[in-house]
């Protein structure tokens, strides 16, 4: 399996203040990447795709807004990330609101996701990495991963969140499309990838199924129940298996097993997996109880499939024990 990055992902690189005054990274930090480079051997480059590939996905505006997020929050004076505090809940309506306060709210729905200086140039060529290992599978590769950071499965088509600034497995799965293919989606990610569920729920071109904790008790909450199956053209083509926290792999492996039974069904000529590590037992944000050696039998079982397959990296927050963990998983390909 081919494996590709680069280093300019490396420059979002937020910190937030801590009670005592001093600072420290959010969980998703350029740790994360160092890590896994340090445990899946060597990796190949991403290659430029230009912007046309992300404006399939993601609205104008919000392309904008990102790009311009930063220098706009220092040049109105204020210290340190950009990060939103007040959000339309109610009677929302469009606004032309150019306090970079106000377009915070409007472009995020939490405040887990600040930007940094470099938050732009990482989003972006993690895209780019996504592109360009699509791109050998596209070409005929068996399959590829792109270890995108910072991840995107929780960003929409105008809105980012949960760390994520640019939907790197949507922008892949749109791109598939637009080459005449029929992807399908396996988030396989701890929380729910609600921003990919959005960007297709009204769609039946590309399916979505995503295993992940129940967001009764967990993050996201407000998206991912069993009952979000898609609307309109889509429907059908959103199924969300989600399980209660403490599951291990014996709970874990029925459920994917259900879940590749229906990708199987919907017969896809490629196979996208958002792939989380922080289904792990010791990661610190999460709540499943999977082991190392758990990650090696979960692959093995999508590979069974037969499809090409593009493997997106989405979290994953023990540190240490990461890269072992996506390692363990390549593995099984």
């Amino acid at each position: 399996m081919r494996r590709f990055f680069d280093p300019r992902q490396l420059a979002h690189a937020p910190v937030q203040e801590l009670h005592n005054g001093g600072f420290a990274p959010y969980a998703e930090h350029p740790g994360r990447a160092e890590s896994m480079l340090a445990a899946i051997g060597p990796v190949e480059p991403a290659v430029d795709h230009g912007e046309a590939p992300l404006r399939a996905v993601h609205t104008a505006d919000y392309l904008d807004f990102l790009r311009a997020a930063w220098r706009d929050w220092r040049a109105a004076g204020r210290p340190g990330d950009a990060g939103g505090y007040a959000w339309p809940v109610v009677r929302r309506r469009p606004l032309a609101l150019d306090r970079i306060d106000a377009r915070l709210g409007l472009y995020s729905f939490d405040a887990s996701s600040p930007i940094a200086e470099g938050t732009w140039e990482a989003a972006y060529w993690s895209a780019q990495t996504a592109l360009t290992a699509l791109d050998g599978v596209l070409a005929g590769g068996t399959g590829a991963f792109a270890l995108c950071r910072p991840p995107g499965h929780h960003c929409g088509a105008d809105y980012l969140g949960g760390y994520c600034y640019l939907n790197n497995a949507a922008i892949a799965a749109q791109s598939a499309v637009a080459a005449g293919r029929r992807p399908a989606i396996l988030d396989i990610d701890y929380h729910h990838g609600n921003g990919t569920q959005d960007i297709f729920y009204d769609r039946g071109d590309v399916l979505f199924v995503s295993i992940h904790a129940d967001p009764v008790t967990d993050y996201p909450f407000f998206w991912g129940h069993a009952d979000e199956t898609g609307h309109g053209p889509g429907a059908g083509a959103t199924i969300n298996l989600p399980l209660p926290r403490g599951a291990g792999a014996a709970e874990y492996l029925p459920a994917l097993d259900r879940a590749l039974a229906e990708i199987r069904a919907w017969s896809p000529d490629v196979l996208l997996c958002s792939f989380g590590a922080d289904t792990f037992s010791g990661d610190p944000i999460s709540h499943f109880e999977l082991e190392t050696a758990d990650f090696s039998a979960l692959s093995s079982r999508i590979a069974a499939l037969g499809a090409p397959v593009l493997v997106v990296m989405e979290g994953g927050y023990a540190v240490d024990a990461l890269g072992h963990n996506v390692a363990a998983f390549l593995s099984g390909f």
